[in-house]
């Protein structure tokens, strides 16, 4: 009995054993089977990942345009098989806010679309700058009754030297001339000299070149520079 005795806690501490060795073995195929999973979630990420930087640079626009254009046509066919009318269901299914929206952003595009000629474009020019201007409706009430008919002139009128400006008007009209020359050279391209620079470029790129050499390295060179100037360089 003892040889008994002595046995069963053996027994049991084996057993204990292989339990604890089972409990490992499963653990360890869990995360075998984990890792082989993100493996393969990873090398299906970096598929796609590579099919979408070899995609154009618009892909996602021009795939949303493509879905949109898929939806209006199953749209139109639906329309078309209960025989009704494709804008009219359209404008149907538009909210006041949506359609409120669209107008304010159609009022805030610009209309113009160009010019044919430079006479057009002179045209062009004159109206804009003709709705800028804000009329003295009492001055004109005063020309009005001081002239008459002869405010309104016409083919057979003659009124070359009859009328001079006020001095409000010349004044009014020399402002804007001024403001015009100076939105003309803020939207100019081309940039001035200067004349006391030191010239260290023999054409328009080399220039250009070294004001971008100048700008990234110039805080490095600095002190070169000036060694050279004084002549101490090493």
């Amino acid at each position: 009995s003892g040889s008994e005795d002595e046995a069963r806690p053996s027994t049991a501490a084996e057993a204990a054993a292989a339990q604890k060795r089972e409990e490992r073995l499963r653990k360890f195929r869990e995360l075998h089977m984990k890792r082989n999973e993100a493996r393969k979630l990873n090398h299906q990420e970096v598929v796609e990942e590579d099919k979408r930087l070899k995609l154009p640079a618009n892909w996602e626009a021009k795939k949303a345009r493509l879905e949109w254009e898929l939806k209006v046509e199953e749209k139109k066919k639906e329309c078309a098989a209960r025989g009704e009318d494709y804008e009219r269901v359209k404008l149907l299914e538009i909210s006041a806010e949506d359609a409120e929206r669209w107008e304010r952003r159609k009022k805030r595009k610009n209309p113009d679309l160009g010019f044919s000629d430079y006479a057009a474009a002179q045209l062009r020019k004159y109206q804009r700058l003709t709705r800028q201007i804000k009329p003295d409706l009492e001055q004109y009430e005063k020309l009005k009754e001081q002239y008459g008919e002869a405010l309104y002139p016409t083919s057979d009128s003659l009124l070359h030297g009859t009328h001079v400006p006020s001095k409000e008007g010349v004044d009014r009209m020399v402002a804007d001339l001024e403001k015009q020359i100076e939105k003309r050279e803020k939207y100019s391209r081309r940039r001035p000299y200067n004349d006391d620079a030191d010239i260290d470029y023999i054409n328009e790129r080399n220039a250009k070149f070294n004001k971008k050499a100048e700008r990234f390295y110039g805080k490095y060179t600095a002190e070169i520079k000036q060694n050279l100037e004084r002549g101490t360089a090493v």
